[in-house]
């Protein structure tokens, strides 16, 4: 294939101080079909070579003021002329100067006086082998590119895959044992209303008994002091309601545990954001409470009002769960490198969700911050990356912060932004279209 370079003229800068070897060389060089430019010192030779961009460079060494060796130096220190092939003319042939010119950038050396066949074919082949240079770079960039993308493309199938079995797996085991406790908390429930009444009656049936008795049986007395039975009826009821409460929590569990595990992959749903939230802190309450040395984290929550999204809920659930999960983990690795303790027993631990919403946009916001220690600046740079993890062995794989990336961004076309301050807490920031 014919390329537009193939096409183009060489360009020739001839630099020499002689105006009848510039003719010379001139002549020589359009006889070829190239292009001569000329220059008669070292700092119009710079100038000339940073607009012109020529193909070589004919460089004298003897000339007045700048001569070729220094010349030769600032062209090789400029990004814009360094690759340009040089070519030096002297009337030298001391060897030293020789090799001091190959050693600051020129390719070869052309001794005067010199044979225009000469000239010519040395030209030929260095314009050949910067040809062949140039094609050899571009083409390893377009390998490196190639290959480039082609790791990129790697990557976000294998965490694709992760996260399809993740979230499958993960959907199949908590929609399952939601399904599960929920059956004995609908028979627990539907029975509660039932014992409460019975109890209720049999006080009643004791107490109407214990008016109508006029003669008290030792024995019953006896067994009434021994069980307590003023205590027992004040503390009996007080039982029903904190088995009432315990109903209404594992509801709410076996409700949260629905929730989250709302893998909806195959299709986008409307879907209530604090929802979702709420069931991942609900889900994740157990990490929450006083840890050993620990202090309990306070959740605290600010929302705005949000309109149902199309999402997928299940995997924003997921986004949720590793960034409040991460959190977490910052608090508990305070407490087990025992770093700052006495700064950290005097603050209270929190995470603060807020949500909002902009109606021009149409985008709504979740921001998740914590008040934890931060992270440096080289850990923040490099969170979202597949192959990035500050996780030891056998502390998960390092995987949430990539995957919650492809589902904000690749996933619902959203933003996901961390900014975190050393020794203050990390902030992330999701946007996401409604």
């Amino acid at each position: 294939m014919i390329t537009e370079a193939c096409l183009k003229p060489m360009h020739i800068l001839l630099v020499d101080d002689n105006p009848n070897n510039l003719k010379v060389l001139s002549e020589a060089i359009q006889g070829c079909g190239w292009k001569a430019l000329m220059a008669t010192d070292g700092e119009s030779a710079i100038e000339q070579t940073e607009y012109a961009h020529p193909d070589l460079i004919l460089l004298d060494v003897m000339m007045p003021g700048l001569d070729g060796f220094e010349t030769c130096r600032r062209l090789k220190a400029s990004d814009i002329t360094q690759n340009i092939p040089i070519i030096f003319m002297t009337a030298l042939s001391d060897a030293t100067d020789k090799v001091k010119g190959l050693e600051i950038g020129a390719v070869d050396y052309i001794t005067k006086p010199f044979q225009q066949e000469e000239v010519i074919a040395r030209l030929k082949l260095h314009l050949k082998i910067s040809q062949l240079t140039r094609t050899l770079e571009q083409r390893v960039q377009e390998r490196t590119a190639e290959l480039t993308h082609s790791l990129q493309q790697l990557q976000q199938t294998q965490l694709q895959l992760i996260q399809s079995e993740k979230m499958s797996t993960l959907g199949q085991l908590v929609a399952g044992i939601g399904h599960e406790i929920n059956n004995p908390i609908g028979f627990i429930s539907g029975n509660y209303s039932y014992i409460e009444q019975y109890v209720k009656d049999l006080f009643r049936l004791v107490n109407l008994q214990q008016q109508k008795l006029s003669h008290p049986d030792p024995e019953l007395e006896e067994l009434v002091e021994e069980i307590d039975l003023e205590y027992m009826s004040e503390d009996l009821p007080k039982l029903l309601v904190s088995m009432h409460q315990g109903i209404g929590r594992l509801k709410d569990i076996s409700l949260s545990l629905r929730t989250f595990a709302r893998a909806d992959i195959s299709s986008k749903i409307k879907f209530d954001i604090h929802e979702g939230i709420d069931s991942t802190v609900m889900l994740l309450k157990h990490r929450l409470k006083d840890q050993g040395e620990r202090p309990k984290i306070e959740v605290f929550t600010q929302y705005g009002e949000l309109p149902p999204i199309t999402c997928y809920p299940g995997q924003l659930n997921q986004v949720f769960m590793n960034i409040i999960a991460n959190a977490i983990d910052a608090f508990d690795d305070l407490y087990e490198k025992r770093s700052n303790i006495e700064k950290i027993q005097s603050e209270a631990h929190t995470i603060t969700i807020t949500t909002s919403c902009d109606r021009l946009q149409e985008t709504v916001t979740i921001c998740i911050e914590d008040n934890a220690l931060g992270m440096p600046s080289e850990v923040q740079a490099r969170i979202f990356e597949q192959s990035f993890t500050t996780k030891p062995v056998g502390k998960g794989t390092g995987l949430g912060l990539a995957i919650s990336y492809q589902i904000i961004v690749d996933k619902h076309h959203g933003n996901i932004i961390c900014s975190s301050t050393l020794g203050k807490g990390t902030k992330f920031m999701i946007t996401l279209p409604v």
